[in-house]
Order: structure tokens, then C-alpha cells, then sequence
């Protein structure tokens, strides 16, 4: 099991850096989360992203983006190749051939050396880093053509309908054969996740419930409503990577979750997910989301990526759902009439959750123009950016003060 104390972080990934790459502003960052008393700096997956510039289609589960590089041109040894290359043996190669030879490489030394720089650097201040591991791969991607035999034919990924879209979400990811993983010793995972543990210090596994069952779209279909359930593999692939390397990953269990998918989560030890704005239907008071109903071995967020910022969803938000919300507010003595989110962000730094993750965005006041990403959209997303200065000293005091009264200080 992780350990969690009580704490709390921020998500802002590095392509909402100002420049959007590693560097100094990556470094500021850093500080300004230890000004602000946090201990936890959330970033979305770091592989190559598709040409909508999600991170979640990326052309190789293994590979970073080297255009997160600050220095893309920096010399690499043939030492320091080398080295990486014998740490990297399962998937470097692939990635060579198929993602533009040995520059490709090189490229990947060069990520190795400027995140580990910042990793060691964020480590000694005791901020942790969450990664993110999308389930899927993306179609034609370096995974998919280098290792056919384990993906399935004929069908697709998304998600049936739910309260992002009445059409569900046809995301078209190819889907694992899953008898032809076990075969293998699910050694694919294996690997994947002690990459992404070469990186982050703990990873959430998103769409968590598709290892349980997921959701199949016929290929060539226009949405997601065909698609039925099919069975995952469970508890099998977690006990194969928890004999090579541990599970230090938290489970994004969000949308329609049933009995089996709680109870491989709670059986693995792995911390869960609540988003305070799933909390607020008047007519599902024994909702998971519901303040009053959360649990220990969480981490809470006001809003993830996928979701409206604080202010964004407050200025929506309809009287039934802010009759709800007021009345959680005033239970416990939370007032912030001037600036409404900051409301938002006490609300969920008081809940039992160990860890509590703001967005930026939540932080700074802004609105819908702010939002990350809208799911039911392809284009148009995952370009927003920090203002330079914008995580100024002021809102560090402020942050930290709230977070101080909630009982989450990093020591």
C-alpha cells in the first residue's frame, strides 16, 4: 500500500508550463508548490501525443515526447547511450526502428538526463510526482506494430454512454488480447509500468475499471453506443507486476463502477479517486463523491482534466446542484462570497481524503476558457498555458494557509 500521509498537490502538466517544456519554469514550479506547503505536483502521460495534442493517443507507451526537451540538441555519449540502452532493453529497439532511429534514441537519453535532473531536484524538496498511465495504446502506434500479436482485431475502445455524452466515447485505441498477454506472463505490463516508475514516484492507472471489463466498439463504427462489455483480466495482471515491482498506483475509478471493479481495487491496496463536482446531485445523496460520504483511502479533487474548472463549473451550475453545495459549505463554515472556487478548494482540502489535488487552473480563478480538455471534443484541446508570474508569492501564502488549516502542511 502507498504511504499517504494527509497532504495535497496540484496538476498542471508540463505542456501547461509557460514555453510548455522542462526547464526553468519547471523549476519555479517546483518552488512555488513548496512556498505554497504542497506535496504532490500531478502530470498528465509524457509520451508523444497525437496531432490533437493528447497525451493519451501517444505513439509509444515507453517513449517521451522530446518536444518537453529543453536542450533537444545537447550532446549524448555513447556511454550514456549505452547505459540506456541496457536499462531500456524491452522497448528501445522497437522504438528506434519505428520512431526515427538512432536520433530517436539520442532523444530519449536526452529526456532521461532533464527529468531525472528535475525528479532529484523535486525529491529533495519532498514533493512526490504522480504520473498518469493511459490503459490504451494508440492505433499504428510504435506498441501496436511492434507487438500485433497482442491486440485483438475487428474491435475498438471507448466507453458507453454517461454524463459526458449521451452517445458514449469512441476513443478507437485498439483493444489487448488479453488470453495472449497471460500466455506471456503479462510481460508487456511488466515493463510499461517499470518505466513509468523509472519516472513518477507513484502512476494512477486511468480508466482503472477496464482491466475488470471494457467496453468493445465494432471497428468502423461512428460512436460508442454498439459496443458491449466484455471481461478483463482482473486481479492476474496486478499480481504479475506486483511480483516484479510493486503496485504504487492509484486507481482512477470513475464513471460506472460495479461491485468487482471496488473490490479489486480495495483488495489491491490501491487508493481511489473522489471529484467534489460528481457530489452535488440532490437526488444521489449516497453518492461516493458526496462529502459526506468519502473515505480515507482516497485521493479527492475538486476536478480532473477531463472536467470544467472551479469557476467554470460554479458559474454553471444549476440551483438544485448549488442548493447542495451551499449547504455542504455552510455545514462547515467555509465562506468565500468574493471568490466563490476557493470555496470549492476548502471543501475538498476538509475532506478525510489522505491526498486533496487542485488544479492549477482552480488555484488561479480561472474559468471555462482554462479547461484542459472536454472529452466529448477532439479539437481544441489540451492547449492551455500558464501565465508567466501567474503562481505568484500571494497565492502561495494563500494556498498555504488553507492548506495548513486542513491538516495537509508538507512537513
Amino acid at each position: 500500500m502507498i504511504d499517504l500521509p494527509r497532504s495535497s498537490g496540484i496538476q498542471l502538466h508540463l505542456t501547461s508550463l509557460p514555453g510548455g517544456k522542462l526547464g526553468p519554469a519547471a523549476y519555479r514550479f517546483a518552488d512555488w508548490l513548496v512556498a505554497a506547503g504542497q506535496s504532490w505536483w500531478q502530470l498528465l502521460p509524457v509520451g508523444p501525443p497525437d496531432r490533437y495534442r493528447s497525451p493519451y493517443k501517444s505513439r509509444s507507451a515507453f517513449a517521451a515526447w522530446p518536444g518537453l526537451l529543453e536542450k533537444p540538441r545537447a550532446p549524448v555519449s555513447l556511454e550514456r547511450e549505452l547505459e540506456f540502452r541496457e536499462r531500456n532493453a524491452y522497448w528501445i529497439g522497437d522504438w528506434e526502428r519505428l520512431g526515427g532511429g538512432r536520433a530517436a534514441v539520442a532523444d530519449q537519453v536526452r529526456f532521461d538526463a532533464e527529468w531525472g535532473k528535475l525528479r532529484r531536484y523535486c525529491s529533495a524538496r519532498g514533493i512526490r510526482l504522480l504520473g498518469d498511465v493511459a490503459i490504451y495504446v494508440a492505433p499504428h502506434s510504435a506498441d501496436h506494430r511492434a507487438h500485433p500479436e497482442l491486440f485483438q482485431d475487428g474491435v475498438v475502445a471507448g466507453a458507453p454512454p454517461d454524463a459526458f455524452s449521451s452517445k458514449g466515447q469512441l476513443w478507437g485505441n485498439p483493444l489487448y488480447d488479453w488470453p495472449a498477454l497471460r500466455r506471456r506472463g503479462y510481460r508487456w505490463w511488466i515493463e510499461r509500468m517499470r518505466r513509468t516508475l523509472s519516472l513518477f514516484d507513484v502512476a494512477r492507472i486511468d480508466h482503472f475499471r477496464g482491466l475488470v471489463a471494457y467496453w468493445a466498439v465494432p471497428a468502423g463504427s461512428a460512436t460508442a453506443i454498439g459496443g458491449s462489455w466484455k471481461r478483463g483480466p482482473g486481479r492476474a495482471v496486478f499480481d504479475a507486476i506486483d511480483r516484479s515491482i510493486g503496485l504504487p498506483f492509484v486507481a482512477e475509478d470513475l464513471g460506472r463502477i460495479t461491485p468487482p471493479v471496488e473490490r479489486l481495487r480495495d483488495e489491491l491496496g490501491l487508493p481511489g479517486m473522489l471529484v467534489l463536482q460528481f457530489g452535488l446531485e440532490p437526488d444521489e445523496p449516497r453518492s461516493v463523491h458526496r462529502l459526506a460520504n468519502h473515505v480515507e483511502h482516497r485521493f479527492v479533487y475538486t476536478g480532473t482534466h477531463d472536467h470544467n474548472t472551479a469557476r467554470g463549473f460554479l458559474e454553471a451550475l444549476d440551483p438544485s446542484r448549488r442548493s447542495v453545495l451551499e449547504a455542504e459549505l455552510s455545514a462547515r463554515g467555509i465562506a468565500e462570497p468574493r471568490q466563490p472556487w476557493w470555496g470549492l478548494i476548502r471543501l475538498a482540502m476538509s475532506s478525510p481524503a489522505r491526498v486533496a489535488m487542485l488544479q492549477a487552473q482552480d488555484v488561479l480563478g480561472l474559468g471555462i476558457e482554462a479547461r484542459m480538455n472536454d472529452p466529448t471534443r477532439s479539437s481544441g484541446q489540451w492547449r492551455w498555458q500558464l501565465e508567466r508570474g501567474a503562481l505568484n508569492a500571494s497565492l502561495a501564502r494563500r494556498l498555504r494557509e488553507v492548506t495548513e488549516e486542513a491538516g495537509r502542511l508538507a512537513a
